[in-house]
């Protein structure tokens, strides 16, 4: 999404954020049914987004780190970071699809493999806004995602619901203050015409729709 300078001044963080609730929505509203997936679809989103997250969330979130220039937005972003490890997520959410029967197989790690990659090597460029509004966006669709993912394991069987309540709530703050980050960092470096922003979180969102129909997209 390319935003004209004069709009991009004019209310920055606002059309941003309303532009990237509307991805989130129309991912949210595009999730199929989960009493109509077969046990084994419900598995294999469950241990896709297992395969992406387990290895990657904390990755994402220290490039938004190197990435962000702005003094106010490293407190922010250090915040999350340090709960994510302190808390130790990733074996938060091993066990919970562990308990689903839906840890990642090869061929769930292979469904995303190419995704992931470029994933990474768009943060890898470590531009500040469209890092920082990659993770706003992703962490804006997890706290969405959450109720979904539980229901999808509780269809399976699992009662092992701790990532899921932990991050339909958590991430209602963090999302909040990613968009305080991305608003320092666009003060601090206002992107150019030709930028584009939204980048990342096109190849995050291509990302999500393979996680949920990886034959679909």
């Amino acid at each position: 999404m390319l935003l004209a300078p004069g709009i991009l001044r004019a209310h920055p963080v606002a059309l941003i954020q309303d532009k990237t609730t509307t991805i989130i929505d129309e991912l949210i509203d595009s999730l199929p049914d989960p009493k109509q997936l077969t046990s084994e679809e419900r598995r294999g989103i469950i241990a896709r987004y297992a395969a992406v997250l387990e290895g990657n969330f904390i990755y994402w979130m220290t490039a938004a780190v190197l990435a962000a220039k702005a003094e106010q937005s490293r407190p922010i972003l250090l915040d999350n970071l340090y709960e994510e490890v302190r808390d130790c997520h990733p074996l938060m959410m091993r066990k919970f699809a562990l308990a689903a029967n839906a840890f990642p197989t090869e061929k769930d790690h292979r469904a995303v493999n190419d995704d992931v990659t470029r994933v990474r090597l768009f943060l890898g460029k470590l531009s500040p806004v469209a890092s920082v509004l990659m993770m706003a966006f992703f962490e804006g669709f997890i706290q969405k995602f959450m109720a979904y993912l539980a229901c999808l394991a509780e269809q399976q069987g699992s009662t092992e619901l701790a990532y899921t309540d932990v991050h339909g709530v958590c991430d209602i703050e963090h999302t909040a203050g990613l968009f305080k980050v991305l608003a320092a960092e666009i003060e601090l470096s206002p992107p150019g015409p030709d930028d584009n922003l939204f980048e990342g979180v096109t190849l995050l969102r291509t990302l999500i729709e393979h996680i949920i129909q990886p034959e679909a997209v």
